[in-house]
């Protein structure tokens, strides 16, 4: 195959609007990404405020209420990643059979 001015001029054309779609569409993930961030910030800050404003306010009498709604915000973690596991190996299982079953 010859490779012609008019041919390479097209292949450099391609390649050049190549990348700059490429980039074009890298800016918009980039854009939503950081959107989302900002959002996710805010959130996060606005909590972080009510907490600082919570410990201002903090004695001998109201951490103990704290500290036992840490420990029940534990338990509930704790107790949601459980299911979740267990949710993951039933399913596995039931894929598992399934496939067999397949065969």
């Amino acid at each position: 195959m010859k490779l012609t001015v008019k041919s390479l001029k097209i292949i450099l054309i391609l390649v050049i609007v190549g990348f700059g779609v490429g980039i074009y569409l890298q800016d918009l993930e980039h854009r939503k990404s950081t959107a989302h961030a900002w959002k996710a910030n805010r959130h996060n800050l606005s909590k972080f405020d009510k907490i600082t404003e919570y410990n201002k306010k903090m004695n001998s009498s109201n951490w103990k209420v704290m500290k036992d709604s840490i420990a029940r915000q534990m338990d509930t973690l704790m107790i949601l990643r459980f299911r979740r596991e267990v949710d993951s190996l039933n399913l596995s299982k039931v894929q598992s059979h399934t496939a067999l079953l397949q065969d």
